[in-house]
């Protein structure tokens, strides 16, 4: 069997950035990736390298950033009042999830006052160049009710968007 569309795959991954630095592993979790072909679980790029590998393939994979997360964009940079935060001790760096125009979205706290805080909407690794080094673990079709709600029901959800 070979990955193709409407198949739940599962591999492991280890990301880095262009300068070599290990952004994630799966396999230091001893915890593989599982994702539904096709259905934009992952980002583009890999989903095209990943297209018709057999079980077992191991494949490194360069993506720009177009390809991977996109560019920066600066006018994703906005202030929002303190009030959307309910949390008092709020951070730089601090990131949140919030729902965006486009569903789910990573904001990064850059600056703090008493009435307004900035934040970067951008993802967390756009505009960067990332390098995948992956290993093809399962490959089987998805079930019905898989494909309904667009993800594995076995997958962690959450690990689609890489920790940081």
């Amino acid at each position: 069997m070979r990955i193709a569309p409407q198949q739940v795959v599962t591999l492991h991954y280890m990301l880095r950035d262009a300068s070599g630095t290990v952004l994630d592993d799966s396999r230091s979790r001893d915890t593989p990736l599982e994702y539904l072909h096709g259905h934009h679980n992952i980002v583009a790029g890999l989903e095209r390298a990943l297209e018709g590998q057999p079980v077992g393939a191991t494949l490194s994979v360069t993506l720009m950033p177009a390809e991977a997360y996109g560019m920066r964009d600066e006018a994703r940079v906005q202030q929002v009042p303190r009030s959307a935060f309910p949390i008092d001790d709020l951070a730089l760096g601090m990131r949140f999830q919030t729902q965006g125009e486009d569903g789910p979205e990573i904001v990064t706290v850059l600056e703090i006052d008493s009435d307004r805080v900035t934040v970067d909407t951008n993802h967390p690794l756009a505009g960067e160049t990332l390098s995948y080094r992956l290993e093809v673990l399962g490959i089987r079709e998805a079930t019905p009710a898989e494909l309904a709600k667009g993800h594995p029901l076995t997958a962690d959800v959450d690990r689609l968007i890489p920790p940081l």
